[in-house]
């Protein structure tokens, strides 16, 4: 007993906090040694004075409401846990931030308190430098979405004026057969283009915190739907069979997450598949949804699988075509993460590979149906219906010529202004049947869903428009609402899908 009695007193006169003992009125009634490290006092100073000659003199008055408010509910933690100012005062008169740990005891009929005191200036500091570093983080990441939002317009640009003057030299020089295989390479080099600036942009938007996912009912059957259309011809070019199957499940999800996520997954077993099939399916388990999209493909290498979710990265699969720069997966990876959906991949070489995606039940609608879908009619082109009127409001020069170059070669009568001032007579001298093509960012405070909105309050009527964007993800997400005899087109913009909206919206 009298080894452990000694033990326990060098613990308590060395130990690594200063340890201080005050009665209930304040007074010190015990040091330990480590306090001369700490504040310069010897121990025997100490003893006898009030706790406030550590406290320094600004922080007295509040130091005594702080043990008064203890004294009333003596539990044992940390003195100022959210306080960032709690500083001690040593003999010399210095200061030093302090950690202090407070603990209750009884002695007799006597009530004590002790203190254990830490110096925590480098722990201020590391705090200090990691919210700094944290709102510097910020600031980049809004910086960042704003480059973001300006790349994904001005980039696009000038490939909407490559693809319309394209188009233009295709209708042009379509008896031509040596040039018409030209362009459709330079279309091919287009498209190319087109896909990695929409990825680059992606991951980056996601990463940044640009994104926040929009929760609404989704059709699962009418989101395999749509990727059907969008993917049947790849797959029929290379031979493969491709299978869609789905039930009457309706998520709460982010729809445009849901696509990207999918069209990337889908896109990649189709690219990396020569022979076979691609299949996606729906299961469901105990406590979630899986989604599955299986291929009969080249494979993966084991000793690859856990990087293919990297951003860049490519599997080095002989014979396989590299496409793009390697973002799909950390597309999905990202897209996964926003939804809190968790993803896996299983791969055998030379077999195929088979991703689940598993959605908890939670997130699965059972008492409320998805909207309805906006039917679109989808495969027109201008020669198959009479022409309407059209006009064109877009600042950008270049792509103002080639977007009447392109549409005054498809049989249209097609007026354009430079900006909303210079528009304002041709916007109002437009009829029944006529179409409103406006570019979404102008230069100026109006945008142009609000010339639209302004101009169908003057007529009252719901004059038809076609918006485009460079960044048709992000103004979506602003939009929100469906908007009647309204189609919104991503730029650079596809030339058939851009006559098939004119054709809807010019006959009604």
């Amino acid at each position: 007993m009298n080894e452990l009695a000694s033990i326990s007193q060098h613990l308590l006169q060395f130990s690594p906090d200063a340890l201080i003992v005050v009665d209930a009125r304040g007074v010190i009634q015990f040091a330990n040694d480590t306090v001369t490290t700490l504040f310069g006092y010897r121990p025997s100073e100490l003893v006898g004075q009030t706790l406030e000659i550590l406290v320094p003199e600004r922080f007295r008055i509040r130091h005594g409401a702080h043990m008064a408010a203890y004294s009333r509910d003596p539990t044992n933690r940390e003195m100022g846990a959210r306080m960032n100012d709690l500083f001690a005062r040593r003999a010399d008169g210095s200061e030093f931030p302090a950690g202090i740990r407070l603990a209750a005891f009884r002695a007799g009929e006597n009530s004590f308190f002790a203190a254990a005191i830490r110096d925590v200036t480098e722990r201020r500091a590391i705090s200090d430098a990691l919210v700094a570093a944290r709102e510097e983080a910020d600031r980049a990441n809004r910086a960042k979405s704003r480059f973001l939002a300006t790349a994904s317009h001005d980039l696009r640009q000038p490939l909407q004026t490559i693809r319309l003057l394209n188009a233009s030299l295709q209708r042009l020089t379509q008896h031509s057969s040596g040039v018409s295989d030209l362009l459709h390479r330079q279309e091919q080099a287009i498209d190319g283009a087109t896909r990695l600036l929409n990825a680059v942009l992606d991951i980056s938007r996601m990463e940044s915190g640009a994104i926040e996912p929009q929760i609404s009912a989704v059709s699962v059957a009418e989101v395999f739907e749509d990727l059907a259309h969008e993917f049947a011809p790849s797959a029929e070019a290379k031979g493969l069979k491709l299978e869609f199957t789905a039930a009457a499940v309706v998520l709460n999800t982010d729809r445009m997450l849901f696509m990207q996520l999918l069209q990337n997954l889908v896109g990649n077993a189709i690219k990396y598949t020569d022979h076979g099939r691609v299949s996606v399916s729906q299961s469901i388990e105990a406590d979630a949804l899986i989604l599955k999209v299986e291929d009969t493909g080249i494979g993966i290498p084991a000793d690859k699988l856990e990087r293919i979710f990297d951003e860049y990265y490519q599997v080095d699969a002989k014979g396989a075509q590299r496409l793009g720069v390697g973002l799909g997966l950390a597309i999905v990876r990202e897209a996964a993460r926003l939804l809190g959906w968790s993803v896996d991949v299983s791969s055998r070489l030379g077999e195929g590979t088979r991703v689940r995606l598993r959605i908890s039940m939670q997130k699965i609608v059972t008492d409320r149906a998805a909207p309805p879908r906006d039917e679109r009619v989808i495969g027109k082109t201008g020669a198959q219906s009479a022409r309407c009127r059209l006009v064109l409001l877009e600042d950008n020069d270049s792509v103002r010529v080639a977007t009447e170059l392109f549409l005054g070669l498809e049989g249209y009568e097609i007026k354009s202004a430079a900006s909303v001032a210079e528009a304002e007579g041709l916007l109002s001298a437009m009829q029944p049947g006529d179409v409103l093509i406006t570019d979404y960012h102008l230069d100026g405070s109006l945008t142009g869903l609000d010339v639209l909105h302004q101009l169908r309050a003057r007529q009252g009527r719901l004059v038809p428009a076609i918006v485009l964007s460079g960044d048709i993800q992000s103004m979506l997400r602003v939009v929100k609402t469906e908007i009647p005899r309204c189609r919104f087109l991503s730029k650079p913009v596809d030339t058939k899908a851009l006559l098939a909206a004119i054709v809807e919206l010019g006959e009604n």
